[in-house]
C-alpha cells in the first residue's frame, strides 16, 4: 500500500534527482561524492558531533574539487543524464535513510528478543504510514545486509551489534 509517508519519499528523490541533472556532469560528482561522505563520515564516527565536522569538512573538499576541475558542466547533452544519475544515487540514499531511520522497540517473548520496526511509541498517524510504506517494506532487506550497506543507510544498528 502507498501511504503519504511514501509520497513524500518519492518527491524527494524526485528534487534531488532533478537538482542533479540541472548541475550536469557537477550532479554526478555531487552525488557520487555525496554519497562517499556520508559512508565515510558514517563509518569513521562513532560520535555525531565528530561525525557532522567530518562530513562539513567533506562537502567544502568534494565541492571545491567539482568546481575547479569540471569547468563546464553543461556543454553536452549527456551531462544532463549523467547529473540526473548522481542525484538519483544521492536521492536513493536519503530516501532508504529516511525510511529506515525510525526508533525500534524491543520485543521480548518466547521466540527471544528482538527488534521490532517501526516503534509503536510513534504517534499513531506517523506509526501507520511508515508501517505501510511500500518503500520501507521494499528496504527491509537491508537489515539483514551486507556490513557496507547498512554503515551507510543505518549506522546507529552497525554500531549497536
Amino acid at each position: 500500500m502507498i501511504t503519504w509517508f511514501d509520497a513524500l519519499l518519492v518527491t524527494l528523490w524526485a528534487a534531488v534527482t532533478a537538482l542533479g541533472a540541472r548541475r550536469g556532469l557537477s550532479g554526478l560528482a555531487w552525488g557520487l561524492g555525496g554519497i562517499a561522505a556520508c559512508f565515510l563520515a558514517n563509518a569513521l564516527s562513532g560520535n555525531a558531533i565528530i561525525a557532522v565536522i567530518l562530513s562539513m569538512l567533506l562537502a567544502v573538499g568534494i565541492g571545491t574539487a567539482i568546481t575547479s576541475r569540471i569547468q563546464n558542466p553543461l556543454d553536452r547533452p549527456w551531462h544532463l543524464g549523467a547529473g540526473a544519475a548522481g542525484g538519483f544515487a544521492l536521492g536513493g540514499v536519503l530516501i532508504a535513510t529516511l525510511a529506515l531511520n525510525f526508533p525500534l522497540d524491543l520485543r521480548v517473548d518466547a521466540q527471544g528478543s528482538r527488534g521490532v520496526y517501526p516503534s509503536e511509541s510513534l504517534p499513531p498517524a506517523l506509526y501507520d504510514a511508515v508501517r505501510g510504506s511500500a518503500l520501507q517494506n521494499g528496504l527491509r532487506g537491508v537489515w539483514s545486509s551486507n556490513s557496507a550497506l547498512k554503515t551507510l543507510l543505518i549506522p546507529d544498528q552497525t554500531r549497536a551489534r
